[in-house]
């Protein structure tokens, strides 16, 4: 592994935390890692990224280390990706073919799958010189998983017609995914997105909340497919709550783009939980990665909840104290041990308070079939079967509410 740092880059963490979040990509790739040379940068230079005489010694180390791939923690051009295999010897790969090799082990539905070809071709498209080109070197190995298995000669032309498939079979799946929130809007379901960096506990809070069974492990970007679970509330509210795919510092553009039908869920959400890993030492860069990408998706407007999260694996209680106030009224809590998800709740449902209204009604015997919409969508409080219809107390979404009042068959009684 190269880690670069360059001293004019953006990215504010130390180079020593840009190394320990690269080896952490590395180990979720199953790749193991030889060493980590760090090379600082005043400007990358066209050809190598790096001297000519700090390839040299990378290529001499790869050799003695017997190594078969080398890393760089920056994005490579093809031109620089070309030059530095001709004096290392060996395969050389980026961050970004990195981050789409772990996508594509985890790639498991049909849908994650063309998400990741798309964006691996949407890499590949402007590194083609020419016809003749294979998509992925021979031999296998990281950086290879995907589309690139099948070591086709391609031409741009045949990547451009490839990826306007992808394009439009994607959009096939937005346009359904857009049915479902239509018809939950239509029913007053309000929806919540799970977000955060990689590996902050999104899908472990997930679990706790719903037991929806989500696949967690202590490595990067294990959630790729999203998934979305009913939760009610404490006060009988019925919502939607999503996990989706981790954030990640300097996530490259046409990787979000290639996502956007997995990131709909939150562009559309009624509410953003922010989930942070309070024991990270990049806890606020990883703050502010997720706020340049929500605003990158045009959802840095949107109502956000801020969870502080993994508070069973932090000791220093006046430290804490003190970092909560970094944040806009958080909510501290244990995904794993479960701690103080019933603050979470209450948050939640404060958030959601107003778009609820008490009722009584009486309810025809012939319409005892909406019986079953109140209590998905709402909270029966009483219910008395009589002669003349049956009486319900229930409080519900204002929606539905105005609903009723329409419905002639159905007497509101208050």
């Amino acid at each position: 592994m190269v880690t670069i740092k360059l001293r004019a880059d953006k990215d504010s963490r130390d180079v020593e935390d840009i190394a320990e979040e690269l080896e952490e990509l590395v180990a979720s790739s199953g790749v193991e890692v030889v060493d980590n040379i760090i090379c600082p940068l005043d400007k990358p230079t066209p050809n190598l990224l790096v001297g000519k005489g700090k390839a040299q010694e990378i290529a001499l180390f790869s050799q003695e280390e017997n190594a078969d791939t080398v890393i760089f923690s920056y994005d490579l051009s093809g031109t620089q990706q070309r030059n530095l295999e001709d004096i290392i010897g060996i395969k050389t790969i980026d961050r970004t073919q990195l981050i789409l090799d772990i996508f594509a082990r985890h790639a498991k539905s049909p849908e994650g799958k063309m998400q990741v070809e798309l964006a691996q071709l949407g890499y590949l498209l402007p590194r083609l010189v020419g016809k003749g080109i294979i998509l992925s070197r021979l031999g296998g190995g990281i950086g290879t998983r995907g589309p690139g298995e099948q070591k086709l000669e391609v031409d741009r032309r045949h990547v451009r017609r490839r990826i306007d498939k992808l394009k439009s079979d994607l959009a096939g799946v937005s346009a359904h995914r857009f049915t479902i929130r239509q018809r939950r809007k239509e029913n007053a379901v309000p929806a919540v997105a799970l977000v955060g960096y990689t590996n902050a506990g999104k899908s472990t809070l997930l679990n706790a909340l719903t037991n929806a069974g989500q696949v967690v492990s202590d490595s990067l970007f294990t959630t790729l497919d999203p998934l979305s679970k009913n939760l009610i509330l404490p006060n009988g509210e019925n919502i939607v709550i999503s996990d989706t795919v981790g954030f990640l510092q300097d996530l490259p553009h046409h990787l979000i783009e290639a996502f956007k039908a997995t990131l709909e869920e939150v562009i559309e959400s009624d509410l953003l939980i922010h989930v942070l890993d309070i024991t990270h030492p990049c806890l606020h860069q990883h703050y502010q990665a997720v706020l340049e990408v929500l605003d990158e998706l045009g959802a840095d407007k949107k109502s956000v909840l801020i969870v502080l999260n993994k508070v069973d694996l932090f000791k220093d209680k006046a430290f804490l104290e003190r970092l909560k106030e970094d944040f806009d009224n958080p909510v501290v809590i244990s995904s794993k041990t479960k701690e103080n998800l019933s603050s979470l709740l209450e948050r939640m449902q404060d958030n959601f308070s107003g778009r609820m209204a008490h009722a009584e009604i009486l309810l025809p015997h012939s319409s005892v079939g909406m019986l079953d919409l109140f209590y998905r969508q709402g909270r029966v409080e009483e219910i008395k079967y009589l002669q003349k219809g049956i009486k319900v107390k229930l409080s519900l979404p204002k929606i539905l509410y105005s609903k009723l009042l329409h419905n002639k068959e159905i007497k509101v009684t208050s």
